[in-house]
């Protein structure tokens, strides 16, 4: 541990809440630093973090995985997808295919890609044949699908967009009858993207503390004890600790790439429900490259979209109501090897991360606040 992060971690002791104090971390991200630092286990007992929504993977709608899967089976085409999506499972009877890895087995040409760039080399370098892209992720992600369009693509490359925005996630569990946790951690590279002030609303309309964090201890320790103080001294305000990369008002080309491409709408998310303008669409201009319009048959043919399989809590988790290890399939049934909820898919889904240095994090020894399903 750096000198820097011993110093925050003394400070955070030094303020000793008398209470239960519980910080949500957004980020995915932000989880997967804390655990394989194990910070959890060297914070205060009445210091409690608890993972959020932040998972792009976790919360990319059913029915637009199942229908990826669909085109990727029954269409000429070739579709490529950020990595981590080829595995999400989809609720389906077990003779059927359950993911983009299990399509590819049985013949899709199945591609994963790490950027937009890819895309538009396999669509370039594959002129007869059609290309989708599978583009799911958050405004990070979603500014390079965004810039990609902009620039001009092959008239063979369309977009199946499952694109969302962070914010309006956290305000929806604001707004709910128990919030669930005491102060906010907000996503360094989203803010670094949307601007730090973008989550200004959190105090404005909740009075909860709220820091921007980075990815490495310290920032993250600067952040716990920001929101800590904030609280003890009941004098809010929102703080960058992350300075290096969140700049005032945000990256203003990035922004301007996205209000271009794509139109703000209300969405679903897996196993929530529909959330208010949380959600990108490509807008009328790009039109042309929108796969839900070039293949229509293929939109909404999933008759159980948004469930769950029997017995997964993923929902939960990504709503703070429970801890990965509370689910009932976690670690027995549901292992990244063979998962059936998408937390236990992704580098940065809540149950993955939790079940990988599972030797490092300890316990919480207070539970998130129990809320309705």
């Amino acid at each position: 541990m750096s000198d820097k992060s011993r110093y925050w971690l003394d400070a955070i002791h030094e303020i000793k809440p008398d209470s239960p104090f519980k910080i949500m971390n957004v980020c995915g991200g932000h989880e997967r630093s804390i655990s394989m630092a194990g910070i959890r286990s060297l914070l205060p007992d009445n210091v409690e973090l608890i993972p959020g929504p932040g998972c792009p993977v976790c919360v990319c709608p059913e029915e637009d995985v199942y229908q990826a899967i669909q085109l990727s089976l029954h269409e000429k085409v070739i579709l490529v997808a950020f990595g981590d999506m080829l595995r999400v499972p989809v609720n389906v009877l077990k003779n059927e295919v359950r993911s983009l890895e299990q399509a590819r087995s049985q013949g899709a040409d199945i591609r994963p890609v790490a950027s937009p760039l890819e895309a538009i080399s396999i669509a370039k370098s594959n002129p007869d044949q059609n290309v989708i892209f599978f583009a799911a992720g958050f405004e990070t992600t979603m500014a390079p699908v965004a810039a990609m369009l902009v620039e001009g693509v092959p008239d063979n490359l369309f977009i199946l967009l499952s694109g969302r925005l962070t914010w309006p996630a956290v305000a929806m569990l604001l707004q709910s009858e128990q919030a669930g946790f005491d102060a906010l951690i907000a996503p360094g590279h989203v803010s670094a993207t949307m601007g730090a002030e973008e989550w200004q609303f959190v105090i404005n309309d909740h009075r909860i503390p709220v820091a921007v964090a980075g990815f490495e201890a310290e920032s993250l320790l600067a952040a716990f004890y920001s929101v800590l103080r904030q609280k003890q001294e009941n004098r809010l305000y929102l703080d960058n600790c992350y300075p290096k990369v969140v700049h005032p008002g945000g990256n203003k080309t990035a922004q301007q790439f996205l209000q271009q491409a794509f139109d703000v709408t209300d969405s679903n998310w897996r196993g929530v429900g529909s959330i208010p303008k949380s959600g990108y669409k490509l807008n009328n201009k790009f039109s042309r490259h929108n796969a839900r319009l070039h293949f229509p048959e293929y939109k909404n043919t999933h008759r159980r979209s948004g469930e769950m399989p029997a017995g997964c809590d993923c929902a939960k988790v990504v709503l703070g109501k429970i801890y990965p290890n509370q689910c009932r399939l976690y670690g027995q049934a549901c292992t990244p090897r063979q998962p059936i909820g998408p937390c236990m898919v992704s580098d940065e889904g809540a149950c993955r991360i939790w079940y990988k240095y599972k030797t490092v994090n300890k316990p919480a020894k207070q539970h998130p606040t129990p809320q309705s399903a």
